[in-house]
């Protein structure tokens, strides 16, 4: 089975088991598991923070950030399609208690001016604007990069408005490898970060948040509020610390094997790849087949391929380390049989 479901299906690495075995652990709620500091020391230096903390998922990671900027009754802008908005729950509201102001973007790209006119002004019937979030990549637009100058823009006009930025960035490193871009300079436009070590770069489990030492310690407040403080997470740590540091640079080959899908699926009758293929996700309109998404994937599964819906007549199918270049000739040839 060739599984282009997410880049969040791959399986650990012979070294990441050997890392989780050998793991030195402590108590991460006293502060004492020696492989989690080290990982979180790891991250806030690569993305240029002052400090970090390690959480369970992204999700959690965005959520904990919301809890730490915002006070209820706040209002959040964000994308219209980006994932906190579309796929997590209508936790901000249900946790932080803030109010989400979403804005369409193109291709996951607010309009600065857009973002300017919707921070709110002081009269009492409005909510106040508590802060700004920015995803990259864009995960519904495709993978789609936002541009630096375009997170300049926002970052500079929430600094004179004196609201907070915050970065969704789950799959940040896919853009930072793309563009030669560092992580540092995408970073710095932002007051605070979350990325997963779950995704391209295929630790087990886990996300990062990394912001100043300040908001970092609230943080660690609300994680365990929410119940995510843990013990000897060591065992997890560990795998995590091989991801950041040695899985970043091969995330160029998943871009590669996603353009070579891409590239097919255009020479395959019935089917029409909707997305700028920047990084490691295509999304694809099967409406000129004689199948909507669900029978399509049904088809696909049959032919030994999973993907995802992602729409009426959309798939997805994202590129990750346990897919090869060869996988994915043998994935164009299982799609041709499949609309067969």
């Amino acid at each position: 089975m060739i599984d282009l479901r997410s880049d969040t299906v791959t399986k650990p690495t012979d070294a990441m088991r050997q890392a989780s075995f050998e793991a030195v652990v402590g108590d991460d709620v006293y502060g004492e598991d020696p492989t989690i500091n080290k990982l979180e020391e790891t991250a806030a230096e690569l993305v240029g923070k002052e400090a970090a903390l390690f959480v369970s998922s992204g999700t959690q990671g965005n959520q904990i950030s919301a809890l730490t900027h915002c006070k209820p009754g706040n209002e959040v802008i964000l994308e219209a399609n980006s994932h906190i908005f579309m796929y997590e729950g209508a936790a901000f509201s249900v946790f932080a208690g803030v109010q989400s102001r979403p804005i369409v973007g193109d291709r996951g790209a607010m309009n600065p001016e857009e973002v300017k006119a919707a921070i709110r002004g002081t009269d009492i019937h409005y909510p106040e604007t508590g802060l700004i979030c920015i995803e990259n990549t864009h995960n519904k637009a495709g993978g789609a990069i936002i541009p630096l100058s375009n997170m300049k823009e926002i970052f500079e006009i929430a600094r004179m408005n004196h609201i907070p930025v915050h970065l969704d960035g789950a799959r940040l490193f896919n853009a930072s490898v793309a563009t030669g871009i560092s992580l540092k300079e995408y970073a710095a436009c932002t007051d605070t970060l979350q990325f997963c070590l779950s995704k391209g770069l295929g630790a087990p489990v886990g996300s990062i948040i990394a912001g100043s030492k300040e908001f970092i310690s609230t943080a660690r407040k609300w994680r365990k509020r929410l119940g995510g403080g843990m013990r000897q997470a060591g065992i997890i740590a560990a795998p995590a610390l091989i991801a950041l540091t040695e899985n970043m640079e091969r995330l160029a080959e998943d871009h590669d094997n996603a353009k070579k899908l891409a590239e097919g699926l255009e020479s395959v009758k019935g089917l029409s790849v909707i997305n700028k293929v920047e990084t490691n996700i295509v999304m694809v309109d099967v409406s000129k087949t004689k199948y909507d998404a669900a029978q399509f994937l049904i088809e696909l599964r049959n032919q030994g391929i999973l993907a995802g819906a992602f729409g009426p007549e959309t798939i997805r199918l994202v590129t990750h380390y346990d897919v090869t270049s060869k996988d994915i000739e043998k994935a164009l040839s299982r799609i041709q049989k499949a609309l067969k």
